[in-house]
């Protein structure tokens, strides 16, 4: 048997560990190499074709015939514990939402996340970041920038945004946290979505009660003013959404992003000679680590051939965005960070219907923040070499729990 086939043979089991933080799982690429879908195992001893490479993951994510919907039988489940258990209420999200329930929803308020709205909240997003700097700089050396700025940063903004109070900012990220790692039992898993669930009901009710002009606010009058009563569920569910995406994938970028400019000094200084290639360097940083690479799961609804292989209708499908943005057909020497490589077709935030509906915002987040970290402090390093940070292996959005850095 050929190294090739004795590869394509061999079942790996997802999810793999990243065994360096500035690159996929080295099985991606044999898997690559074997085929664009290759079956692999799963933690609770069942299977699911693997899609491995970027033209094959984008058809899967515009094929309707793959469903999101994770209570659905098949749907690929990472997490140590198995099938999440269907909750009694709240369990309509655009994330798991299929045609055509799922397009209604999201051109409810699609209309939030639009660029000419996202320039509105620009001055007010580089007022936040500043504020965060000005702090950081009057502080003691060396300063974690996660808890510093990555992560209260997208924090304040999303909460602003939905109309969240940001003095309750600890209670939902230890339990965002929590849903997010895959090492957690699923009891203590539940109990932080039931908590979760619970706050964000009662800040629903609170704002049908008094609408306020924030996002939650504006649906309640807009699906009254259109529908003659208020969806208070799905509305919960939208927040709970958001609020959790809205802040621990772009907190998470910000750490990655940073490690990742200051370990690689030749393209920092391509931004920093040059703030107008900034946001062509956050395209790249995005498809550089992928961090959310498992939301592209699906599960086939009925029997469709995908890179020559036909995949059965109830079988599970990972759409490995991860390995997807590493191949070299679609990115020339994909593995290496090339800041000005001006590659825009990556799959970092999905791709088709379910295509991230907070990429503007995470875009301008991210442009702003190092453009202005970088300007205000020029000497930043890191007060710990990498091999001693510690990244989130444990985590469903890869990132970082803490950045020690000085100047």
């Amino acid at each position: 048997m050929t190294e090739l086939a004795e590869t394509a043979a061999r079942i790996e089991t997802f999810p793999l560990a990243r065994t360096c933080p500035f690159a996929p799982p080295p099985a991606y690429e044999k898997l690559r190499e074997a085929g664009p879908v290759q079956r692999v195992g799963l933690p609770d001893g069942s299977e699911a074709w693997a899609v491995t490479r970027l033209e094959e993951v984008r058809q899967v994510l515009t094929d309707p015939r793959f469903s999101s919907n994770r209570f659905n039988p098949g749907f690929p489940i990472l997490a140590k514990d198995g099938r999440p258990q269907q909750r009694r209420r709240f369990t309509a999200s655009l994330i798991n939402m299929d045609p055509p329930k799922h397009g209604a929803a999201r051109r409810e308020v699609v209309g939030e996340f639009t660029v000419k709205r996202m320039k509105a909240l620009q001055p007010r997003i580089q007022q936040i970041v500043d504020e965060h700097i000005d702090a950081i700089l009057a502080g003691p050396k060396p300063a974690d920038l996660v808890s510093a700025l990555a992560l209260p940063v997208p924090s304040l903004v999303i909460c602003e945004q939905l109309g969240v109070p940001y003095a309750d900012h600890d209670f939902f990220q230890v339990r965002s946290s929590t849903l997010l790692n895959r090492e957690v039992d699923q009891e203590t898993r539940v109990k932080a979505v039931d908590e979760l669930q619970t706050y964000l009901d009662e800040l629903v009710a609170a704002k049908e009660a008094n609408p306020t002009d924030d996002l939650l606010g504006r649906q309640i009058l807009k699906q009254r003013e259109e529908h003659g009563d208020v969806a208070h569920d799905e509305l919960v569910s939208l927040a709970f959404l958001l609020l959790l995406a809205g802040h621990e994938t772009t907190a998470n970028m910000i750490s990655l992003g940073t490690v990742a400019l200051l370990e690689n000094p030749d393209q920092l200084e391509i931004i920093k000679n040059d703030p107008g290639k900034t946001l062509d360097a956050v395209e790249e940083l995005l498809r550089y680590f992928t961090i959310a690479e498992f939301a592209t799961a699906r599960v086939a609804t009925e029997d469709v051939e995908i890179g020559g292989q036909l995949i059965r209708e109830g079988e599970g499908v990972l759409g490995l965005s991860y390995s997807g943005n590493r191949d070299e057909a679609a990115f020339e020497n994909a593995d290496e960070l090339d800041l000005e490589r001006g590659a825009r077709h990556h799959v970092a935030f999905g791709f088709g219907p379910h295509q991230c509906l907070g990429q503007n915002l995470a875009r301008m987040e991210l442009q702003i923040v190092f453009d202005t970290l970088l300007r205000r402090i020029p000497e930043l390093k890191l007060a710990a070499p990498v091999d001693q940070l510690p990244f989130k292996h444990d985590s469903s959005i890869f990132g970082l729990y803490c950045l020690p850095v000085t100047w």
